[in-house]
């Protein structure tokens, strides 16, 4: 196990590898390497652990009745899942965690123990709850500037509302989205072609001008 690489992540902040290896003996953590597809968690499981990624990807995604997904996440390398579910007690998953590709490892961490530690507490262990509770309230903030820019009824106000939060977060007009076109149709809940489509015409009205997920904006829009 590459204690250097997890002492590097956002969980272990603040820990030295030393550190990172005492506490990982504490909460009894496993890891465990996925194919992809494979399921790592399935809507409904009760978790009492959460995940790590050390490597490849998980994507967090929802089935209907009929089997059809949707994908509503992506955690990489270094990132956390099921952390919210873990801390609840008897919560059931309400989406499933599914390898994104081959050699998929996590590490899985025991979250009784994280919560409610050995008497003699090894340095660095409250740490990482102060980082978890970080992590978990960025989870939030991210959720939430997601239901803001998917309340809009329409496409285009949708993509106003996101395209205008990256431009005034990287302070500029012209800026680069982390997400390619099928990415950015599912953060903001519509179908990828009536996205190409609307984007296309914001195109042609001069509004801005598009290459893969690099942006200009020319003008302030006019919304209704």
């Amino acid at each position: 196990m590459n204690f250097d690489f997890i002492s590097s992540t956002a969980l272990f902040q603040g820990c030295t590898t030393q550190q990172t290896q005492d506490i990982l003996n504490c909460l009894q953590a496993k890891s465990k390497t996925f194919s992809k597809g494979e399921i790592v968690f399935y809507a409904g499981d009760i978790l009492t652990s959460f995940g790590l990624v050390l490597s490849g990807n998980i994507s967090i995604e929802n089935y209907d009745i009929w089997g059809a997904s949707s994908l509503l996440d992506y955690i990489s390398v270094g990132q956390v899942f099921g952390e919210t579910y873990a801390c609840i007690p008897n919560q059931p998953m309400m989406v499933s965690a599914v390898a994104a590709c081959d050699n998929t490892q996590v590490l899985f961490l025991q979250i009784e123990k994280l919560l409610h530690p050995c008497p003699c507490v090894c340095a660095g262990h409250s740490a990482i709850i102060r980082n978890l509770l970080a992590i978990t309230s960025q989870k939030n903030l991210n959720l939430s500037r997601r239901i803001f820019h998917t309340s809009p009824k329409t496409i285009r106000n949708r993509l106003f509302s996101y395209l205008s939060f990256q431009s005034i977060q990287q302070k500029n007009t012209h800026f680069t989205i982390p997400l390619n076109r099928q990415q950015l149709a599912d953060y903001l809940g519509v179908d990828r072609s009536a996205l190409s489509h609307e984007l296309s015409k914001m195109q042609k009205e001069g509004l801005l001008t598009t290459n893969k997920n690099h942006f200009v904006l020319h003008q302030p829009p006019c919304v209704p």
